[in-house]
């Protein structure tokens, strides 16, 4: 059920992904304002109220939840938060008009946009939330050939990503993979227990499987090409509300981006956020989690060419008919974002 509530303010070795995720952590602090501050010599919103969609999970939720100040910040004095079991109840929300912004991955965003959901990606926030694992059977993405990988559910951004990345080494998603569809905590315990030989890992799962010992890494795509040079989650927005609410739009934009850099930039000030809202760190690997995200990188990764490469992946696939090009002009917007690039400097 979704529920609508108003917010009030409330050791040495680097692994691989700590390495890419450090090379521009140190210059995040300068990339954008991490202070909330009123916007000054820009007209003001057209609507003091702004939804956003709120939910546990922790790398796309996050700089939503951390954003409340920001937002405020730029005008938005009823702040509300649509309540939420996960990310994919998110676009569903937006897509009704129940929420005016979420953040979701891009994988399960193409598919929407091309079924005539009145969404518009606005931009990207971080690269490289899932990391597949294998078990000691599998040294690579051609051993899964026969073998079980679980998902969430088929058509799901698990399954399509998964997909993806058997078909960029020649297997045949359909016939290949002996796919098992399960919830995520019952995926984790079958692999766990040696049941099945591929696993695709969401934050906090990849944390709590390597802190474990448990499988290996096959695919991390905050580090492994080409998945490691494209967004994963994307930042979007109800079509109407874009429509009638540019200055809005662009407010929002930018204050989620802030937070987003805060999130590199302070990541246990955006756990604590996230405790205070409601979301406490059951697991133990919540601030891990942050800390490992490409955050802060919206500036240099390419949106538009995100949406390109994943509409290609997911064409060759078969899980979408649209070309790259009508995706991007039926499903995106990024005149905010161009905006936001030339105004907050580095």
């Amino acid at each position: 059920m979704v529920k609508e509530v108003s917010m009030t303010d409330q050791g040495t070795g680097w692994s691989r992904r700590e390495f890419v995720g450090g090379l521009t952590l140190a210059g995040a602090a300068g990339l954008l304002s991490l202070h909330p501050e009123p916007v000054a010599a820009e007209p003001p919103s057209e609507t003091a109220r702004i939804r956003l969609t709120q939910f546990p999970d922790v790398c796309a939720a996050t700089p939503l939840i951390v954003a409340n100040d920001f937002l405020r910040a730029e005008g938005f004095a009823e702040l509300q938060y649509v309540k939420l079991s996960s990310g994919p109840d998110g676009l569903a929300a937006v897509a009704a008009g129940k929420a005016d912004l979420s953040i979701a991955a891009v994988y399960g965003l193409i598919p929407r946009v091309e079924a005539g959901d009145p969404i518009l990606i606005l931009g990207g926030i971080h690269v490289g939330c899932f990391e597949l694992f294998g078990s000691d059977r599998v040294r690579s993405v051609l051993g899964f050939k026969g073998k079980k990988i679980a998902v969430t559910k088929l058509g799901s951004g698990r399954h399509l990503l998964m997909a993806s990345m058997a078909a960029n080494v020649g297997l045949d998603h359909r016939k290949d993979i002996d796919w098992v569809e399960s919830s995520a905590a019952e995926s984790m315990r079958l692999f766990v227990e040696g049941k099945i030989d591929g696993f695709l890992a969401f934050p906090p799962e990849p944390q709590e499987l390597r802190a474990k010992k448990i499988g290996h890494v096959v695919v991390d795509t905050g580090a492994d090409r080409p998945w490691s040079q494209y967004f994963c989650c994307m930042l979007f927005a109800n079509k109407e509300f874009v429509r009638r609410h540019p200055i809005a739009t662009k407010r929002a934009l930018r204050a989620i981006l802030k937070a987003t850099s805060m999130c590199a930039v302070e990541p246990d000030r955006a756990v604590r956020l996230r405790a205070d809202r409601g979301y406490a760190d059951p697991s133990g690997y919540g601030l891990q989690s942050i800390k490992e995200l490409t955050y802060a990188r919206w500036r240099e990764f390419d949106a538009v060419d995100t949406v390109r490469f994943i509409s290609l992946r997911l064409n060759e696939v078969g899980f979408i008919k649209s070309s790259p090009q009508k995706i991007i002009t039926q499903g995106t917007d990024w005149r905010f974002l161009n905006e936001l690039k030339k105004e907050l400097k580095g």
